[in-house]
């Protein structure tokens, strides 16, 4: 059993009340027209930048075009093929420190807030964390309109034969991401990139 197995059944066996989820069957989530125009939008106002990708362009030279002056470019997604450091092949996470471009890999998006669905599928799941710079791959056919939608999605069996193939429960870790680190906590001055990337590119990809 992990640690974070044993402290979840401490706090389980601990409970004194238990009260039932609230109906939520009322709630009438937010939907829009243009889903896939929604999420360019959220994600460009969240200080990302979101671009489709005309088919048959190659992922790799729109990405040297992004980032010209990237060294170091971390993936462990096989069709990058200009990726210098591999996240399952490195001996620890802070290995890969230095990174000025990570790229990686989407589920899906959410229209409501520019948020992407990124479950762990490398060995170091700082490369979503610690590069400069992040690129998403991300299918523009799988956004959802909100997170009700979104929730319900990870929470319900996908189909085998859909992206993702696993519900919630069968990832070890996954993350929503919406645009580049941002906080303004202190004097009220937005300061990009104070925990993790300075700067998140979704690339759309067509069918």
């Amino acid at each position: 059993m992990s640690s974070k197995e044993d402290i979840l059944k401490k706090y389980r066996a601990n409970i004194r009340e238990q009260f039932d989820m609230p109906d939520l069957s009322d709630i009438q989530a937010i939907t829009y027209p243009d889903p896939l125009m929604q999420f360019m939008n959220m994600t460009k106002s969240v200080g990302g930048n979101a671009i489709e990708v005309d088919k048959g362009r190659d992922i790799n030279e729109i990405i040297r075009e992004l980032y010209p002056d990237a060294r170091e470019i971390a993936s462990n997604l096989p069709e990058i093929t200009i990726a210098t450091r591999n996240p399952d092949k490195v001996g620890r996470a802070r290995d890969l420190n230095g990174t000025d471009v990570g790229v990686i890999r989407g589920v899906f998006g959410v229209a409501e807030n520019g948020c992407v669905w990124i479950p762990q599928t490398m060995k170091e799941k700082a490369v979503m964390f610690i590069s400069e710079n992040l690129v998403i791959l991300l299918n523009k056919s799988e956004i959802v309109n909100n997170m009700h939608e979104a929730y319900r999605r990870l929470s319900a069996e996908a189909d085998s034969q859909g992206p993702m193939g696993k519900s919630f429960s069968d990832y070890g870790y996954g993350t929503f991401i919406s645009g580049p680190s941002k906080t303004a906590d202190i004097a009220q001055v937005l300061v990009m990139g104070a925990q993790a990337a300075r700067s998140a590119t979704v690339l759309l990809l067509p069918e």
